[in-house]
């Protein structure tokens, strides 16, 4: 018998009250809405204070000024992987926690989506958190609310209240105010920009300049930190999972990684500016240095803007995480399962607001993302581009022994393999302050995690899918000839009778 849950014939895709959807597929006659949409809805969780965060550690890095722009470009590129995989999500017509179910296999699949949609969502949530909290406990300070404990945390309770009430309301709402918010955003950053890039130095020189080894040291962990962003998006499909399937691929692509790539590139590079007019004070944090820069009225309306951009970034983090608890295979409801995504990631926000800087805990919990990040989205590509998007949405919850994507004993030996293999390489070419992989180490610390662990899951996935282990789930004749066309005429048939 198949698993797929079952539908709620009294559901709209609205933004006046909460969704009741979760990993339900979505028929042809429920979609709506066009490519270019997915532009603005990325754009605003991009425009965000760890970019100046991420920016500024360019150049704590060592590096030049136009190194760091050159590697905040090239690093932006990557924006490309979570565009490429967005298009599954219309095709399947159901979220990319169960897609991946082609990718690993009925069993091996919860674990994945257990460990890695669970640990990039709290670590998402906990950063983007932990950025307003201090910002705002900053801004209390300032008012005379100076507890160091209770200010943080009381921001924090309040934020993420209101991320798990957009992450309820769901799709719908998303769609129709994260244009509003980017708007909002972009006026905001712009404003603080405009305050910051008069203090820059843009004849900057490092105090030591960096060459040879250290130079390729400091580029490549540059590059982990920020590739950590866009290839922890592994949940592009759950937001394009109501267009309509007729829409390209190309489409939804483009306009997922832009509205990644374009906000983070301008405001990274502002943080990297910021970076070079501020000589000293980096331990106080960068909130206490944009607060000391900009007039009195604008202080406020930054934290504004940086409570806007968490909500954005993280009620989008929790409405994927509630449908990742769902593909799981726990009995809940996608509303219940936002409000317990928003009770675990406020209980680590809470401890690193006790325990952390945001710079040090942004740094270091970005480069281990990679570890898990970077294989999953290599493996994610290669199967899109190999099924050419043909994802059989009625397939995908045939949960039962011998189904197509039981693969053997419920594992995908290709897709699980591959993974484990580049976490592995990618731990081992990891650099950070407390972890240095004997890959890194041999090379005099250059970090290479990013492209090896990619490279090896992605050529290790492509190859193993031509043995007999990946027979399972192949592209059959039928999909060539229907696509996913067949599990949403099933799934209409359904719903008139």
């Amino acid at each position: 018998m198949s698993g797929t849950p079952a539908q709620d014939a009294a559901f709209v895709d609205t933004a006046s009250r909460p969704e009741t959807r979760g990993i339900e597929l979505i028929s042809d006659a429920e979609r709506h809405g066009r490519a270019r949409d997915l532009f603005l809805i990325w754009a605003a969780p991009s425009v965000s204070i760890l970019n100046f965060t991420i920016g500024a550690t360019m150049i704590l890095l060592g590096l030049e000024l136009w190194q760091a722009i050159a590697v905040i470009l090239v690093a932006s590129l990557l924006w490309v992987f979570p565009g490429l995989i967005a298009a599954s999500g219309p095709a399947a017509g159901t979220s990319g926690s169960v897609v991946t179910r082609a990718m690993y296999g009925i069993i091996g699949n919860r674990l994945f989506v257990a460990f890695v949609g669970w640990f990039i969502g709290a670590v998402f949530l906990s950063l983007t958190w932990l950025a307003s909290s201090f910002m705002g406990a900053d801004l209390l300070g300032r008012l005379g609310l100076t507890d160091p404990v209770w200010a943080p945390i009381g921001v924090t309770l309040v934020v993420s209240a209101v991320t798990i009430l957009v992450a309820i309301f769901g799709h719908g709402l998303i769609l129709r105010a994260y244009p509003a918010m980017s708007a909002v955003l972009f006026v905001i950053f712009v404003l603080v920009a405009a305050f910051v890039l008069p203090t820059a130095d843009w004849s900057y020189r490092a105090p030591e300049p960096l060459s040879g080894l250290a130079l390729l040291s400091a580029l490549s962990i540059g590059f982990t930190i920020l590739a950590s962003t866009p290839l922890s998006f592994i949940n592009s499909p759950d937001i394009a999972r109501y267009l309509p399937r007729s829409i390209k691929p190309a489409h939804i692509a483009w306009a997922t990684g832009l509205g990644g790539a374009i906000p983070s590139i301008v405001f990274t590079s502002v943080g990297a500016l910021l970076a070079t007019g501020v000589k000293s004070g980096f331990d106080a944090g960068i909130d206490a240095i944009l607060f000391d820069l900009l007039p009195v009225w604008l202080g406020p309306v930054l934290v504004l803007g940086v409570v806007v951009n968490t909500i954005a970034l993280n009620a989008m983090t929790a409405y994927t995480s509630s449908m990742a608890l769902q593909a799981i295979g726990l009995p809940l409801r996608r509303i219940p399962a936002a409000i317990i995504v928003g009770v675990v990631g406020t209980a680590l926000t809470i401890y690193l607001v006790l325990t952390s800087s945001l710079l040090a805990a942004a740094n270091l919990m970005l480069q281990f993302l990679v570890v898990v990040s970077g294989p999953a989205m290599a493996i994610y590509v290669v199967d899109a581009l190999w099924r050419r998007y043909r994802y059989d949405g009625e397939d995908l919850f045939d949960e039962r022994a011998g189904g197509r994507f039981w693969y053997t004993g419920g594992w995908s030996v290709p897709g699980v393999g591959a993974l484990l293999i580049g976490a592995f390489v990618t731990l081992m070419c990891l650099s950070t302050d407390i972890w240095v992989g004997p890959v890194a180490a041999a090379l005099g610390g250059v970090d290479v995690s990013v492209p090896a662990g990619m490279l090896v899951a992605s050529v290790g996935y492509a190859v193993l899918l031509r043995t007999p282990l990946g027979a399972g789930g192949r592209p059959d004749a039928r999909d060539a000839r229907d696509g996913a066309v067949v599990g949403a005429s099933a799934l209409d048939e359904r719903s008139r009778a």
